[in-house]
């Protein structure tokens, strides 16, 4: 079979919602011979009736008005097309979608995201908020460009740019007796843990850290948001490991105390992009725009 033809498609819907073929010659700018002559077209490529007159009007058959709701997805993707292209003819860069993580977000892209949309407002930006594992697999299947995530990730896989490396810090109720001056994992093991939920690449890594010193992670408690987890931690539920942004670039809850780890652990940011990607000129430009976060 042919290919379809949008624009038989497009007179079928002009007969269809108008009713007769004459309205839809003058919508369409086209004698009512023309018009009569796509729909047997059309009627003619698919060996079946799709139009039919009762009395003066014209209404789809059954096989017609199948055809109707296909024809309108159709023609919206034909506009979205012709939209896309336009926009590329205007000066248009592209589509960039970013994947990282709520704290980075939160904490370090506005100011990037501002800048990004001065110098360069003719890229668009899709901002896709995730875990890291969330992410690396949104790019494996391609739904997203660029990461900004914790490390590590497979290098065979993607290309990867170190950014910066910051400290969590242990966060307790300032009600608490006798807090030291660094936290370890045995005075952890002894108080309420509020821990970030396990798949996200923090939760692991204060895990590991538990795990690492003898001492068994037994959370009292699991929160999916950092900014509940200050919350709860204020009002004296119990102690938590934070990243170094999520306390320190912001005043403090009332309430909590913050205090740093030993032995240390850092979560290290880095950008990520699959190395079977071609950068276009809007991804080099985000990309360079992420590169700041080194300096935040």
């Amino acid at each position: 079979m042919r290919s379809l033809n949008l624009d038989q498609l497009r007179t079928l819907l002009e007969v269809v919602e108008g009713g007769s073929f004459s309205a839809a010659a003058r919508r369409l700018n086209l004698s009512q011979p023309a018009v009569s002559q796509q729909i047997r077209e059309l009627e003619g490529r698919f060996g079946v009736q799709l139009v039919e007159r009762l009395g003066k009007r014209a209404f789809a058959t059954p096989a017609g008005r199948d055809l109707v709701e296909h024809a309108h997805r159709l023609a919206h993707e034909a506009d979205l097309a012709a939209a896309t292209m336009r926009r590329h003819r205007e000066g248009w860069l592209g589509r960039v979608r970013i994947g990282t993580g709520a704290t980075y977000l939160a904490y370090f892209f506005t100011p990037i995201l501002r800048k990004l949309r001065e110098q360069h407002p003719n890229i668009e930006l899709v901002i896709t908020v995730g875990t890291t594992q969330g992410i690396v697999d949104g790019m494996l299947r391609n739904e997203i460009d660029i990461g900004a995530v914790t490390l590590p990730v497979d290098e065979r896989l993607f290309e990867v740019t170190y950014i910066r490396s910051d400290p969590m810090q242990a966060v307790l109720p300032t009600s608490y007796p006798d807090i030291p001056e660094t936290v370890t994992p045995d005075y952890m093991a002894r108080q309420p843990l509020i821990l970030e939920y396990a798949k996200a690449t923090t939760g692991m890594m204060v895990r590991q850290w538990l795990a690492a010193s003898g001492v068994p992670p037994r959370p009292a408690m699991e929160l999916d948001m950092i900014e509940a987890i200050k919350t709860t931690v204020a009002a004296g539920l119990g102690v938590s490991i934070l990243p170094f942004e999520a306390v320190l670039r912001r005043p403090l809850p009332e309430g909590m105390a913050v205090r740093p780890l030993s032995p240390p652990v850092h979560r290290r940011l880095g950008l990520i992009r699959r190395r079977d990607k071609e950068a276009d000129p809007a991804l080099h430009h985000v990309r360079e725009a992420l590169l700041e976060l080194a300096n935040t």
